[in-house]
């Protein structure tokens, strides 16, 4: 018997989004046997505390779930440090966890990915996290329901309390790794993207949990499963959107609607050498680059 992991829901001032994301997580089959724990953040300007009383209102009606906790912020955390202590409390009483935000859309089996997928690889420590979203690839020819890679993805995931506990939010070995130009290439291999964005957190220009647990991913070695069908859809691409406004186009996949509940996953632990190659260059400079000139001009 799987013992089902609790639903952690992060949530700010995007009523309508969250409305959806909610709807389409309650329309799990596995929603009703499932805890659902929100935290909503507290205002940031004066202005923003009316949405977030709607929202806090309407968090109040939430039904179909096993349990449903809400905690509210009087204070303004910001993203990065809502994630970290909401996440790192949920982890010390439930041992595992799967974290949503409120721009997310899942699948009818999502909760039944997330949850195999933590049951099956929980003695695994390689296994660094599990990925609710999956870019499209060219290659189709994998057999199984999912396949390992060697970088996280925030768009709905899952990890153990082993694994985030070992996290050094403060990269107290920052200053050693920038001098090492050895590390920082073989980081870079990750996309061409997490130096830089590593480089901003350290200098104070960003606030990210994601890229503090990716540099600890990179130095564990570890890598995270993903599934051949994405199980997310980000709606979150708007105007007030905090880091994927304009981004719609580069992210587009496909949407499982198979309402499969059980999955074939690969048995050994290794990761998925054609299908690294097809993401490495999705994240290379390259097409990154492409698809900003189109999100500009096109």
């Amino acid at each position: 018997m799987i013992h089902l992991a609790p639903i952690v829901l992060f949530t700010y001032k995007r009523l309508e989004t969250l409305r959806k994301t909610v709807a389409a997580l309650a329309a799990n089959s596995l929603a009703v046997q499932s805890d659902l724990i929100i935290y909503s953040d507290g205002a940031n300007k004066p202005e923003d505390r009316i949405i977030i009383d709607e929202i806090r209102s309407y968090l109040k009606t939430i039904t179909g779930f096993k349990t449903v906790t809400i905690h509210e912020s009087m204070t303004n955390q910001g993203l990065a440090s809502s994630i970290i202590h909401g996440v790192s409390a949920v982890m010390i009483q439930y041992h595992k966890a799967i974290v949503l935000e409120d721009d997310l859309i899942t699948s009818t089996n999502f909760l039944d990915f997330m949850n195999e997928g933590l049951n099956k690889y929980q003695e695994q420590k390689k296994v660094y996290s599990i990925s609710g979203y999956a870019f499209d690839f060219k290659n189709k020819t994998i057999n199984e329901d999912a396949y390992f890679l060697n970088r996280s993805w925030s768009w709905g995931w899952a990890s153990w309390e082993d694994r985030w506990a070992e996290i050094d939010w403060e990269v107290k070995d920052y200053s050693f790794f920038e001098k090492d130009s050895i590390q920082k290439k073989g980081f870079s291999k990750l996309g061409s993207d997490v130096y830089g964005m590593l480089k901003k957190q350290m200098n104070g220009q960003a606030d990210s949990w994601y890229i503090r647990s990716t540099f600890n991913q990179f130095k564990v070695k570890g890598i995270s499963l993903y599934p051949s069908v994405s199980k997310i859809d980000n709606n979150g691409f708007d105007a007030i959107a905090t880091h994927t406004s304009g981004l719609k186009s580069r992210y587009l996949t496909s949407f499982d609607c198979s309402n499969k509940a059980h999955f074939n996953f690969p048995e050994r632990i290794e990761i998925n050498s054609i299908l690294q190659s097809e993401f490495a260059n999705k994240m290379g400079v390259r097409t990154r680059l492409i698809n900003k000139f189109k999100e500009l001009f096109l």
